[in-house]
Formats: structure tokens, C-alpha cells, sequence
């Protein structure tokens, strides 16, 4: 039998009844099918594409078209996963207008289920005129990849008290604006903790410490696809990239050789 799907209140539900919610990226469709069979409760189609898929530096340069076309292909896994669309660089900070309007995009366009933006209390009216709309929204706080040069690179965030406490600040003012979820990204343990127990919705860590309500991977870098660099906040649970090169060289020399295509792979 199909998987229930998951939803919006199951994932604030999780936190109630203290079970830990798990996350993990996709940006196509043997993926996304791959990760709801094993049973990830969210699918972040995140702009991290930009640099894991593209190879880019950084996530600043991908744009609203790319983001639905990858969120598109997820969802025509139809993934009993809840399918959350990451809002990229510029595509939401200019006014709650142009937020609401790009939200809608990934909802009626890439199928989205919810939409991701980064970003603290400045950006309040922004969700609220999302979830106006219906459209559930994920925050997204500590280290947000799209103000990496106000950081000077990616860096641990609220690290000192004064920059913790406006992380908690941030986090109360993201919920009461109606987020359903907040990501913590390379935040210290203790203060993911803090802003973890003072929320009525979930907090997802990656890089901010087992307290967190879940936890969100990139999945290449959880495969060991992705070899630039692997953060320190990564776990392996596979190695994948030297068996696909292994596999690839084994091609290239039944090709040369002339041992592939055999008789089983040939139409009489």
C-alpha cells in the first residue's frame, strides 16, 4: 500500500507527540521517488542545487525558473514526502507582494506543497502575506546561505549572547507570523536548544546539534556524491562517488573491447 501523505499539521503534530521529523534534499525525480520510499517526511528542494547540481560557488545565482523546474520534476514522483520549495536569492525580499506571488508560483507551477525563505523578523510581513494565500511556509535561520557576503563567508551564527538572543527573537517573530517549521543552519547546540524550546513549531537542525526537533542533509553530500567539500556537519552514510567511477571505467572497457552490448542486450 502507498505511503500516507505527509502534511503540513503531521509535521507540527511530530514535535507534540516528541517524535523526531526527518528532511533531506531532492531536485529531481529518481531522487525524490528514492527518499519517499525510505520514508523521508519533507523534501527540500533546495537552492543548494546551485552548487551541488550546477557547481556554482555559492546558491546566489539561481533563479525562480530553475527552482520550479527542479521542484517540478520532484513532484512528479508524486512523493508521499511533504514537498517544500526553497524561495532562491531575490525572489521574495522586495516587497510581501512579490513574496506571495513567487510562493504562488511554486504551489500552481512546480507543485509545491510549501515554500522555505531565509531570513528573520525583517521579513515578517513577507511570510505573513504568504501563509495569507494559504501557502504554508518554512524560516529559515543561523547561517542563511543567501547573505553569505553580510557574514563574510559561511560561518557559525550566534555565537556570542547578544547575536543568540536575536536569534531567539527572530525565531518567536517567524512562528507568530505563521510558519509551520524553522530551519536552524550552523547555529551552536545550546542556543538551537534555547530557540527550540521556546517554539510551538518545529525547529530542523542542520549543523545546530541533536536538540532540534529534526534534522535536514543534503542528500548528496549524505551519499558521498559531492566531493568539493564536505562540511563539518556532514555525515557520510555512503561513498558513492568512487563506485560510480568504478562503474563508468568497467563501461569504457567492455565498450572497447566489444563485450557490451552481449546477445541479452540486443533485439533480434
Amino acid at each position: 500500500m502507498p505511503k500516507t501523505k505527509v502534511t503540513v499539521p503531521e509535521i507540527i503534530q511530530k514535535k507534540q507527540r516528541g517524535e523526531k521529523i526527518t528532511m533531506l534534499t531532492a531536485y529531481d525525480f529518481p531522487m525524490a521517488s528514492i527518499l519517499s520510499k525510505a520514508g523521508i517526511d519533507m523534501l527540500l528542494v533546495g537552492d543548494s542545487a546551485g552548487m551541488v547540481v550546477a557547481g556554482a560557488p555559492n546558491s546566489l545565482s539561481v533563479t525562480m525558473e530553475q527552482m520550479l523546474y527542479h521542484t517540478w520534476a520532484v513532484s512528479n514522483a508524486q512523493p508521499a514526502s511533504l514537498i517544500v520549495g526553497d524561495m532562491p536569492f531575490m525572489s521574495y525580499q522586495l516587497s510581501p507582494q512579490q513574496a506571495a506571488e513567487n510562493a504562488g508560483r511554486f504551489v500552481s507551477e512546480g507543485h509545491a506543497e510549501s515554500v522555505k525563505l531565509e531570513g528573520g523578523a525583517e521579513f515578517v510581513k513577507e511570510i505573513e502575506a504568504i501563509v495569507k494565500c494559504g501557502v504554508p511556509v518554512m524560516g529559515h535561520l543561523g547561517l542563511t546561505p543567501q547573505s553569505i557576503h553580510k557574514f563574510g563567508g559561511f560561518k557559525v551564527q550566534g555565537r556570542d549572547e547578544e547575536a543568540a538572543r536575536k536569534l531567539v527573537e527572530d525565531a518567536v517573530a517567524i512562528e507568530q507570523a505563521g510558519a509551520f517549521s524553522i530551519v536552524l543552519e550552523a547555529v551552536p547546540a545550546d542556543v538551537a536548544k534555547k530557540i527550540t524550546e521556546s517554539l510551538a513549531i518545529p525547529t530542523i537542525g542542520i549543523g545546530a546539534g541533536p536538540h532540534c526537533d529534526g534534522q535536514v542533509l543534503v542528500t548528496l553530500d549524505l551519499l558521498g556524491m559531492f566531493e568539493r567539500f564536505v562540511p563539518k556537519f556532514v555525515k557520510r552514510y555512503a561513498h558513492l562517488a568512487p563506485l560510480v567511477e568504478e562503474a563508468v571505467k568497467a563501461y569504457i572497457e567492455e565498450v572497447k573491447s566489444g563485450a557490451f552490448p552481449a546477445k541479452e542486450h540486443v533485439y533480434k
